[in-house]
């Protein structure tokens, strides 16, 4: 396969996975909505404050997960733009095949997923919205 072939087949990758990336960022946006029109509804519905903490802490997970998700995304789009930029890019099309080197049990998995879970544009509205709870529920 020559450079411009492999160019062209990262370069079909990195359209793919783009629009994939912009997606998991609409989808950790709607779990946040989510989140605020539950709590909301929680509120109207006078559901007690521990269970408000349990539902917008599962939904903080969940976004975390979506984040890492993401974040796996990001990484390989980085290294496509630099392939490409390079002139070469030789491993176009393995997504999954990096995914499964650099898999890190499910412990790592977990830290991962937390790790996510505490950067600040993920943990703002939730630690909000907890403290909310905490403060006039609980």
């Amino acid at each position: 396969m020559d450079s411009h072939t492999t160019t062209n087949a990262a370069a079909r990758e990195w359209a793919v996975l783009q629009p994939l990336y912009e997606r998991y960022e609409f989808g950790a946006l709607t779990i946040k909505l989510t989140a605020i029109v539950l709590l909301f509804g929680g509120i109207v519905i006078e559901l007690h404050g521990a269970w408000l903490l349990l539902l917008l802490s599962v939904l903080w997970l969940q976004e975390g997960i979506f984040k890492t998700s993401q974040t796996r995304l990001g990484t390989r789009l980085l290294a496509i733009e630099q392939a490409i930029a390079a002139g070469s890019a030789e491993g176009a099309f393995a997504l999954h095949r990096q995914w499964q080197v650099q898999r890190t049990g499910v412990v790592g998995l977990v830290r991962e997923y937390l790790a996510s879970t505490v950067r600040p544009t993920v943990a703002f509205p939730y630690l909000v919205l907890l403290l909310l709870v905490w403060v006039f529920y609980v």
